[in-house]
C-alpha cells in the first residue's frame, strides 16, 4: 500500500479529499529540516508546500517515488536529483490566476494613489488642520494611460495583462534578460525597465533569475517607477531594493515575498518605515477559492501518477 506523507498541511486552508486508491495517509501541520527524513522514511509520495527536499534529504529516502508540490514554485525541491533517480515531481498550475493579479493591483493602486501616505496624514491630523476641503500633500497618479512592464508572461502574467487593459494601461511583456533576439509581442528587457511606470514580476526563482533585479536594474528604471513582486523574494536583491527606496531612486515598491520566509526579527525590509513601501506576508496566492483549486489539483496530480499518466511534471 502506498504511503502518502503531507509535510506541511497547515500551509493550505482547504477541504483536501483523500486520493481514490488504497493508501496510508499521514499529515503534519509543519515539518522542520531535522524531522523530514524520519517522517518520509517509509513514504512513497511526499506532499510539500515549502519544506525543503534537497539532496541531503532525498538521498536518505530510497522508497520515495513522487514529490507532489502543493505550489507552483519548486525551488525547494532538488529537481536534478529527482530526475536522476526516477522520482516524479508534479506541481500546481494556474490555480492563482485571479487571486494573485488582484493582489498585484491592490498594491499598484495603493502605491500610485499614495494610500498609506494619506492614511498617515489623517492619523497625524493633517486633514483636520487643512485650510481647504482636501489635501495635496502627496501626488495621486492614475493607472489609466501609464505603462506596465510584466516580467514573466505565464498564466499569472497574462492575467495581470488582461486586467491592465481594462485600466487602459500600455502593457509591455519583457523578453528574457540578456536575450539577443526579441520575440514578436515582446519588448527588450532593458527597454521595459526604462519605459515602465510599474514593473511586476511573475517568474520562478532559478539560479538564472536570482537577483534578476539589482542595482543596475534599479538605475535603469524611471525615478518614479514602482516595483511589484508577488513571485519569489530571491528575484530581487533586497539590499539594492532598500537602497533604491531610501535614496528615492524609485517611486515605491509593493512586495508579498522575501528571500527568507518567515523573515527574522530585524530584517531591514521589516524595519523600513516608508509610506511608499508595502510588504504583505506572502498572501497573494491565498484566496480561499484559489486554495481549494490548489487542493483539488494536488490530489488530482497524485491520482494521475498512480494511474500511470502523471501530469504537471516538473523537469
Amino acid at each position: 500500500m502506498k504511503k502518502i506523507v503531507f509535510l506541511d498541511s497547515d500551509s493550505i486552508i482547504a477541504d483536501i479529499r483523500r486520493p481514490a486508491f488504497p493508501h496510508q495517509w499521514q499529515e503534519y501541520p509543519a515539518t522542520s529540516a531535522a524531522e523530514t527524513v524520519e517522517r518520509l522514511k517509509d513514504a512513497t509520495i511526499a506532499i510539500t508546500n515549502k519544506v525543503q527536499l534537497k539532496l541531503e534529504i532525498l538521498q536518505h529516502l530510497p522508497k520515495l517515488k513522487m514529490v507532489a508540490v502543493a505550489a507552483t514554485g519548486t525551488d525547494n525541491v532538488d529537481i536534478a536529483y529527482c530526475r536522476e533517480h526516477g522520482i516524479v515531481v508534479s506541481n500546481i498550475r494556474n490555480y492563482s490566476v485571479h487571486t494573485v493579479p488582484e493582489h498585484v493591483f491592490m498594491l499598484m493602486l495603493a502605491l500610485r494613489r499614495n494610500l498609506l501616505a494619506f492614511r498617515e496624514d489623517l492619523q497625524n491630523g493633517a486633514w483636520q488642520k487643512s485650510a481647504q476641503f482636501c489635501l495635496f500633500t502627496h501626488p495621486v497618479r492614475d493607472l489609466h494611460g501609464s505603462t506596465l512592464g510584466i516580467i514573466g508572461s505565464g498564466a499569472i502574467g497574462k492575467a495581470v495583462a488582461q486586467i491592465a487593459q481594462a485600466f487602459d494601461m500600455k502593457v509591455l511583456l519583457a523578453e528574457h534578460k540578456g536575450a539577443t533576439v526579441v520575440r514578436t509581442g515582446y519588448t527588450a528587457f532593458d527597454t521595459v525597465l526604462r519605459e515602465s511606470d510599474v514593473i511586476t514580476l511573475h517568474l520562478p526563482l532559478k539560479e538564472q533569475t536570482r537577483h534578476l533585479i539589482s542595482t543596475a536594474e534599479f538605475e535603469c528604471m524611471r525615478p518614479g517607477a514602482l516595483l511589484i513582486n508577488t513571485a519569489r523574494g530571491g528575484l530581487v536583491d533586497e539590499a539594492a531594493l532598500l537602497q533604491a527606496l531610501q535614496s528615492g531612486r524609485i517611486g515605491g515598491a509593493g512586495f508579498d515575498v522575501l528571500a527568507k520566509e518567515p523573515p527574522t526579527e530585524g530584517h531591514p525590509l521589516l524595519e523600513i518605515n516608508l509610506p511608499n513601501f508595502i510588504l504583505t506576508p506572502h498572501i497573494a496566492w491565498s484566496g480561499r477559492e484559489a486554495m481549494q483549486t490548489l487542493a483539488d489539483q494536488l490530489i488530482g496530480n497524485i491520482e494521475a501518477y498512480m494511474a500511470g499518466t502523471p501530469r504537471n511534471l516538473v523537469t
